[in-house]
């Protein structure tokens, strides 16, 4: 996927459904990004995620992020998985 480097903060990258079948606590799932990123997860409804930037993006300073998606169940122990985005940005010409 592809967004522009003069994206305002809280554009949606991308909607996530996620789903665990089991019953109770091991089929709550909770997902996650690292906090070092220019992105953030938001629970939108239900079973379903959004990656949203979380401020303005620099394709002069990162062309290209690598978002992985964290998802653990509530079971004990969890079980977790992942899932990697690749975000390329796009060039606005800044001058």
């Amino acid at each position: 996927s592809a967004i522009s480097e003069d994206a305002p903060s809280g554009t949606v990258v991308a909607l996530l459904h996620v789903q665990d079948r089991d019953s109770g606590a091991n089929g709550e799932v909770r997902c996650s990004i690292a906090e070092s990123l220019p992105f953030r997860l938001e629970k939108s409804f239900a079973e379903y995620y959004r990656v949203v930037t979380a401020r303005e993006l620099d394709r002069e300073e990162v062309a290209e992020y690598n978002v992985t998606v964290r998802a653990a169940d509530g079971g004990s122990p969890a079980l977790r998985s992942s899932a990697v985005l690749a975000l390329r940005v796009l060039d606005v010409n800044d001058n």
